[in-house]
């Protein structure tokens, strides 16, 4: 099977899973819907995407030069699944509105409220959650690092007590110049927990987690600096050996590969090839791994821009049973070209 995608939204998130849709060949994106004729209209043209929008809106399509294939409706007649790249709180007014009242399937971002959806997603975590259900919710990029990371240990046959982790978060990304901080550190909030410790908790419900945070004048990436309390002891060796095989998790050196910050780590992906310098991985800063006795200490690089992308393809694959787990995240990574080398695929 097939499974015919439109995209509504071509932003940050949504431009990113419209390349990773045309990478799968269990998946064919057949257009992507945008309001606006702007400069990333022209882009998604030039790579071969059909443009739809709201029929009120053809016209300045028109009037720009920029062709479109036609109305929302149009898109949604022909299409398996929408994926909702939409702002924080549009997708759940789509679902009312759009893609309930013609039965279509929907896979919504971190930004909606959980309700949203039948499940909240992360593919290490909860893929079999999702199995067949229509509307799935992919956690945000703070959500999905900490719940990836968490579910090494988990696939691992490690017990968690609890997990502390602070996070300190980008202002903006780096097209959003209307956003800042620009010259401070935010409280974000200043209350305890901040969201994303409840909002783990909608992937991993029996996970003891608070989480802090800040947002600071940066476009790079989230860091989080994160406490994980086992059961039993653990070591620092077995720690890093989990780490290292668990897919979408890279470990990055400073003593001995010179990775001292966060634009190194974009700088790499960039010299690597990767479009847009994306990491879809964690980036586990490998010389912060710390153990006393039955405590994990360490910090990770968190790209917001790309993380959620393979979750998005494996939440299709999993919404209409084309592949079990591991073997769905697997062929997303490889058609994502991720690094696949020295990682198991076949875990718990």
């Amino acid at each position: 099977m097939t499974v015919r995608v439109g995209i509504m939204g071509y932003g940050t998130i949504g431009k990113r899973i419209a390349d990773a849709i045309m990478k799968m060949d269990d998946m064919e994106l057949i257009g992507v819907i945008k309001q606006t004729p702007d400069y990333e209209s022209e882009v998604a043209i030039s790579k071969g995407i059909r443009l739809y929008t709201y029929e009120d809106r053809i016209n300045k399509f028109e009037k720009a030069g920029i062709r479109v294939a036609g109305t929302v409706n149009d898109l949604i007649k022909n299409i398996d699944v929408i994926i909702d790249a939409t702002p924080d709180g549009v997708g759940a007014e789509n679902r009312v509105k759009i893609y309930e009242p013609v039965g279509l399937r929907a896979i919504f971002q971190g930004g909606e409220e959980a309700d949203v959806a039948e499940v909240s997603f992360n593919a290490l975590a909860n893929y079999d959650m999702a199995i067949g259900k229509r509307f799935i919710r992919v956690v945000s990029c703070n959500t999905t690092a900490l719940s990836r990371l968490i579910s090494a240990f988990l696939v691992h046959g490690y017990k968690i007590r609890r997990v502390r982790a602070y996070l300190v978060r980008r202002g903006a990304d780096p097209r959003e110049f209307k956003k800042g901080p620009i010259n401070d550190v935010v409280f974000n909030p200043a209350t305890v927990p901040s969201h994303h410790g409840p909002d783990v908790q909608t992937v991993l419900p029996t996970i003891d987690i608070v989480t802090m945070a800040v947002a600071v004048p940066t476009t790079m990436m989230h860091l989080h600096m994160v406490n994980i309390e086992f059961d039993g002891q653990v070591s620092k060796g077995e720690v890093a050996k989990v780490l290292e095989e668990t897919p979408r998790i890279l470990l990055f050196n400073s003593s001995s590969r010179k990775f001292e910050s966060l634009a190194q780590i974009i700088e790499w992906a960039r010299d690597m090839g990767r479009l847009r310098g994306d990491v879809m991985e964690n980036a586990i800063i490998e010389d912060s791994i710390t153990v006393f006795q039955n405590e994990l200490f360490l910090m990770q690089g968190v790209h917001q821009e790309s993380i959620v992308v393979p979750e998005n393809i494996d939440a299709v694959r999993a919404m209409f049973k084309l592949a079990s787990k591991w073997d769905s995240i697997r062929k997303t990574d490889l058609g994502l070209n991720l690094m696949t080398t020295g990682k198991n695929y076949n875990l718990a």
